[in-house]
């Protein structure tokens, strides 16, 4: 692939200001097993190879099994996921693919099971790996061998 722009060294304020996006999800009461959960499921759904390599790696050192990693794009068809991460989940697919808008349904479902702040960062993360999808998938980022 022909290089393409590097964003941190042309534009470097964007970049900081998406740093400080990823701040203020580091310092939420999302769980590590919740953010990495939302960053994996975005990016196969979006297909950055860069951030699927990154978060399934980070995934691991976090404890995550393979088995839940491995099932991931499947996870309605399995037991594995809580009911928490299944709205979580639900939540992410509806954001992610927004042309067909978050239904009433999804969203109850996860209000039911989320209080409003832990909502609103689930949302805010879900936003957030979008945002550094289409940068990964723009610029031509890669995983490295």
């Amino acid at each position: 692939m022909k290089p393409r722009v590097v964003i941190p060294k042309v534009e470097p304020d964007a970049y900081k200001a998406m740093l400080g996006f990823e701040s203020y999800l580091e310092k939420s009461a999302l769980t590590k097993t919740h953010k990495e959960l939302i960053k994996i499921r975005a990016s196969q759904i979006n297909g950055c190879a860069y951030c699927i390599d990154m978060h399934t790696k980070d995934a691991r050192k976090a404890g995550e099994t393979e088995q839940r990693i491995y099932a991931l794009n499947a996870w309605r068809e399995t037991p594995f996921f809580t009911e928490e991460e299944q709205a979580i989940l639900a939540l992410t697919e509806e954001i992610t693919l927004i042309q067909n808008h978050v239904s009433e349904k999804t969203y109850e479902a996860a209000a039911a099971v989320l209080d409003e702040k832990y909502l609103a960062q689930v949302i805010m993360a879900i936003i957030a790996i979008n945002a550094w999808n289409r940068i990964g998938i723009a610029t031509g980022m890669q995983p490295a061998l």
